[in-house]
């Protein structure tokens, strides 16, 4: 039997990067996925059409996760088409990058809006759900910059800082009915956006990481199995670091 086999799980930010790889190793191991994306539509189709053909039941939907009545329609509409959610994994994110003297509102808030407000959207429409069946997984990816900060990044380290309180809170308000919240905090992560990156760039980022190399996001994707599944059964309130040890 595979470890998700059985479970229904609704991914944020499933289009690309963390998410898409998330979406398909969830698809691997068994689960029926819903996720959600904002722009990339024909991504979106393409991994649905995938997945499908590989036999597993998938099913894309466009939605804010900034929005809290976005947020609210989603969760309605995912439990009108599968009957249940069993595992939620938080993974809408964005950045605005720049430094502290040049940072406008606008650039604070819509990372503030993205990468946590979104988290308490999603996770507040859920747990009806969730208390209902008595049972569920809540994963939040948050960050290592959210563990150690960066300069340029005080919004994004802000808000995946933001991320462990609520993520400790929740696990303590529902534990009670079977239902574990937990995070992942991701290190550096080859996707799109470390693609773009020039050779220096990523010099530097690597003489920093003692393992020597970027992550893939399959690593983060079977950190995300691992806490969706009942071999963690009795893990809740933690954050789990997928950083090859860069934040030891």
């Amino acid at each position: 039997m595979k470890l998700l086999e059985g479970k229904v799980a609704l991914i944020t930010g499933g289009s690309r990067g963390i998410g898409a790889a998330i979406v398909q190793r969830f698809a691997e191991m068994g689960a029926d996925v819903a996720f959600t994306y904002m722009s990339s539509e024909a991504r979106a189709n393409d991994i649905v059409s995938q997945l499908e053909a590989a036999g597993s039941k998938a099913k894309a939907y466009r939605s804010d996760a900034s929005s809290y009545t976005d947020a609210e329609a989603l969760i309605k509409a995912v439990l009108e088409d599968y009957g249940r959610i069993d595992v939620l994994i938080n993974n809408a994110g964005i950045t605005r990058d720049t430094l502290m003297l040049r940072m406008n509102e606008e650039q604070w808030d819509q990372v503030i809006n993205t990468n946590l407000k979104s988290v308490f959207n999603l996770t507040k429409h859920v747990l009806r759900s969730m208390l209902k069946n008595r049972g569920g997984s809540i994963i939040n990816i948050s960050s290592v910059v959210g563990v150690f900060g960066n300069a340029g990044q005080a919004n994004y380290a802000a808000s995946k800082a933001g991320i462990f309180g609520f993520t400790k809170s929740i696990a303590k308000e529902v534990g009670s009915r079977n239902i574990r919240c937990n995070a992942i905090a991701p290190g550096f992560i080859e996707t799109d956006m470390t693609e773009e990156l020039d050779d220096k760039t990523k010099e530097a980022f690597l003489a920093g990481i003692p393992m020597k190399r970027l992550g893939q996001g399959k690593e983060v994707a079977d950190a995300c199995v691992y806490l969706a599944s009942d071999l963690s059964s009795y893990v809740s309130g933690q954050t789990l670091s997928v950083c090859g040890a860069l934040n030891c």
